[in-house]
């Protein structure tokens, strides 16, 4: 772990279109819930550790952490932003069945966008976020144009909502259940209809599921998106060999973890070639190196996923670890880093 004076000097603030984060970390949604269990699990290693004698203890990486803005009242505050589960306009029930299965290299879900609403997600998640000090980055689903729509007009009356992503991975009823994010009228038709109703940050969430991401993107940013986030889940499956069916009852899951990594740094790459807007990426981020290899492929920011199921701590190790990193390679200012790959 390097020097104070080094890490104190390594500038890890970036601007998501008007979002100002302290430090490019995030959560994909869906990972994360709202972070109350979250921030209720790192206040009690924090006081755990504040409080261990042991010499096996990391004192140093605790001080730094509390540097950053790691604390017990508040902590959420270390991250540069919190990106909320998706919220749809009335309650989803989710998908029945199984809902998770471990991969060799990653995991499988298919909840469905399990949610209270946007009603209850306000009574309830918005108050507690409020207190956190930190962006919020509200994930809004929808089966319609008008859903999405009607979920940021709620949403608008929250002066603790500091950005919308817009997950165009959902099914459009009214187009026979084909998902906006794969038909580039159909994205640019939602985008074009949120960003009406907003002058907050719009950040769009992009599916891999695409044979040519670049146009979904594209179309995204003539429909007004000041932002993008890649990618979302990959379409995969499981099966059960002892009953010789799919494991899930829809059939088709979404991957993710570190199995995805190359596709989401091989589409935040293309993507970075083609759009002027920031991209937020994601898609099997484990440790510091990974967060440095998005950068370079041209993301701003970075979201970490999978990770937080099998290390709830893992926001802010890597966090930490990505400093070293920094200073190690001789970064002081990581907006040296975004897009840089030669």
């Amino acid at each position: 772990m390097v020097a104070e004076k080094a890490w104190k000097n390594v500038d890890l603030s970036v601007d998501i279109a008007g979002l100002k984060m302290k430090n490019p970390f995030t959560v994909a949604s869906g990972t994360f819930a709202s972070g109350k269990e979250y921030a209720d699990l790192w206040a009690a290693t924090l006081t755990a550790n504040s409080k261990c004698q042991s010499p096996d203890c990391d004192r140093i990486r605790i001080e730094r952490l509390i540097a950053l803005g790691l604390s017990e009242e508040k902590p959420l505050s270390i991250m540069g932003a919190v990106t909320t589960k998706g919220v749809s306009h009335k309650p989803w029930s989710g998908n029945d069945g199984v809902r998770i299965t471990e991969t060799s290299s990653g995991m499988l879900n298919s909840i469905g966008l399990q949610n209270p609403g946007v009603e209850e997600f306000c009574s309830k998640d918005i108050p507690w976020l409020a207190s956190q000090d930190v962006p919020v980055i509200v994930n809004v689903s929808g089966h319609s144009v008008i859903e999405y729509t009607e979920v940021i007009k709620c949403l608008e009356l929250e002066d603790a909502v500091s950005a919308y992503e817009v997950n165009i991975s959902c099914p459009n009823v009214d187009c026979g259940g084909m998902s906006f994010g794969t038909d580039t009228k159909a994205a640019n038709d939602v985008v074009t209809a949120c960003r009406g109703i907003t002058k907050r940050p719009l950040i769009v969430k992009l599916t891999p599921n695409v044979t040519d991401i670049t146009e979904i993107a594209r179309a995204c940013e003539a429909g007004g998106a000041d932002a993008l986030s890649m990618i979302n889940t990959v379409a995969g499956m499981a099966i059960d060999y002892h009953t010789r069916k799919p494991l899930f009852n829809r059939k088709v899951a979404g991957l993710s973890g570190p199995a995805i990594k190359p596709v989401a740094l091989y589409a935040v790459n293309r993507v970075h070639a083609v759009v002027k807007v920031p991209i937020i990426g994601m898609g099997g981020i484990s440790c510091a190196e990974d967060v440095f290899e998005f950068l370079l492929a041209g993301a701003s920011a970075v979201a970490i996923g999978s990770m937080n199921f099998s290390d709830p701590l893992s926001i802010p190790n890597i966090l930490s670890d990505f400093i070293d990193l920094c200073v190690c390679e001789g970064v002081s200012d990581i907006k040296e880093l975004i897009g840089g790959l030669k």
